[in-house]
């Protein structure tokens, strides 16, 4: 197998044609003397099809290909339509002007290039999706007149984010997480549930700062919080709101009143005096357009038509990677993960799932889909310290190239994934964990407080330090308790035990 001869088609010969300066798309297809079958690397994925596939070596029989049979990569089809020569595409559609693939190149050609073909509006035909939807996550159509095709794109010509229908996206779209959070809090107490909400909410608020590494001091926890119970409220298309959200996050004086105007990266420190760079945000000229952009891509998301999970990974991904603020920009992303959920509907309104938290603990898996998107354009993007190399912290770097593209258009197929894990992982461990919990602790003081009538404080301190160790006080804390005997103690101990083996068997 290793040994075929491998004749790249659709998007891959575009890419190698053209000599693109695009990132690799995670979906390649090549012709071979064989079966069709399909081979999975990690993210990569290889297509391949017997030689009866095999077209002629021009842009538009390859450009078929990758519409005909391709979850294309939509930031490559891009560049190669920039690239082409459009009189065969003009051609193209002249020949076949109802054909569904000859209309859908003419859209994709006019919308991200911005230049008009000298070709008369489509009059017949049905109208064809942009994406196809057996292959690509779609939002609700926008009628195309000129091409008479449905505009079923995540966002537009500034800010395009693409999502494949992979297996696992599949699976997950099925596994209805936001019923099984509503059963879980259906089934609670309301003190309880009131309670687990509260603390919900903190933990969300202490994880999302804890991944940048800070603690939240004075009232910024609180504000967070409030910020985070009025998520549906946020209106992500006001830039006010963006800026009122930015204050609240950030030390006060470093609050911004616009969108940056500085060329900001995110690296580390070596040594004390050399920076390492991981990720280069784009240009700060370029940041208007996209933040226009982003703003267009999260009303789409908002209005219905796709799965609420995606979205709001297709919305806070795209944010991130704008970095429209010097800082802050990684917990507005998580916010407006909950923004988007709350705003859809998803789960119990006045609750929240910690998918901070879930973060938090898979912090590897978290900066290993970060840099999925990071490393590949790194090595696309010319870019030089001020001042001559060497640089020590605090110089700033000066991007050459042109980049904004690696920005626009991208696959947000791995934050999909990514975040669909979270959330789940939100749902069966966060959230049922702490209803469990509240659920065994109150069982557990009721029958510590019917044996001896203590102080709340005190008999809850009991139970905790219990429930830590087993459903044993531990010895190094008996004294603690000097006031109580130790047939209190032990009888105290069975009641929190029995709660314990009560929640288990549930």
């Amino acid at each position: 197998m290793h040994n075929e001869t491998r004749r790249p088609i659709g998007q891959a010969w575009l890419l190698r044609h053209f000599d693109l300066a695009v990132p690799n798309p995670a979906v390649q297809s090549c012709v071979v003397a064989g079966t069709r079958r399909t081979e999975t690397d990690g993210r990569r994925v290889t297509e391949f099809y017997p030689t009866r596939y095999a077209v002629e070596d021009s842009v538009i029989a390859h450009l078929l290909f990758a519409l005909r049979h391709e979850a294309f990569d939509l930031g490559l089809l891009i560049a190669a339509l920039r690239a082409m020569d459009p009189g065969p595409l003009e051609a193209w559609v002249r020949a076949q002007p109802t054909g569904a693939f000859s209309r859908r190149a003419w859209f994709f050609y006019e919308t991200f290039t911005g230049r008009t073909l000298d070709l008369d509006d489509a009059k017949t035909g049905n109208y064809v999706s942009a994406l196809d939807h057996r292959r690509h996550v779609g939002a609700g159509r926008r009628n195309s007149r000129r091409h008479r095709v449905a505009d079923n794109l995540l966002g537009g010509a500034e800010l395009c984010p693409s999502v494949r229908l992979t297996p696992k996206l599949r699976r997950a779209m099925k596994s209805s997480l936001d019923e099984e959070a509503r059963a879980l809090m259906e089934g609670c107490e309301a003190s309880i549930l009131t309670r687990a909400v509260n603390y919900l909410f903190t933990k969300e608020t202490r994880s999302s700062f804890a991944l940048e590494g800070e603690t939240p001091r004075g009232d910024r926890a609180e504000r967070f919080v409030a910020a985070l119970k009025s998520a549906s409220e946020f209106d992500a298309a006001n830039k006010a709101d963006i800026l009122r959200l930015h204050a609240i996050i950030v030390d006060p004086r470093y609050a911004a009143d616009d969108w940056r105007t500085v060329q900001n990266f995110v690296g580390e420190t070596i040594g004390g005096y050399r920076e390492r760079v991981h990720f280069i945000c784009p240009r700060p000229k370029d940041v208007p357009s996209l933040m226009r952009g982003w703003t267009a891509l999260t009303e789409r998301v908002l209005q219905g038509h796709v799965d609420p999970v995606i979205g709001a990974a297709a919305s806070s991904f795209a944010f991130v990677f704008v970095h429209p603020f010097e800082d802050g920009n990684g917990r507005i992303h998580r916010f407006l993960m909950h923004h988007v959920l709350a705003k859809r509907g998803y789960g119990v309104p006045g609750t929240i799932l910690p998918v901070s938290a879930a973060i938090l603990r898979d912090r590897h898996g978290y900066d290993d889909v970060l840099s999925g998107f990071s490393r590949p354009r790194m090595d696309l993007i010319r870019w030089e310290w001020s001042g001559g190399d060497g640089a020590a912290p605090g110089r700033e770097i000066v991007v050459s190239s042109e980049s904004d593209h690696l920005y626009r258009y991208f696959d947000a197929t791995p934050f999909a994934e990514y975040f669909y894990d979270r959330v789940a992982d939100a749902v069966r461990h966060d959230l049922r964990e702490e209803l469990g919990f509240l659920a065994v602790f109150d069982r557990a003081l009721r029958g510590v407080s019917d044996i001896v009538d203590m102080p709340d404080r005190r008999a809850s301190l009991l139970v905790r330090l219990c429930l830590q160790n087993g459903g044993r006080l531990a010895a190094r804390k008996r004294q603690q308790f000097a006031e109580l005997t130790d047939d209190e103690i032990r009888a105290m101990e069975a009641e929190i035990q029995e709660a314990m083996a009560s929640a288990g068997s549930g």
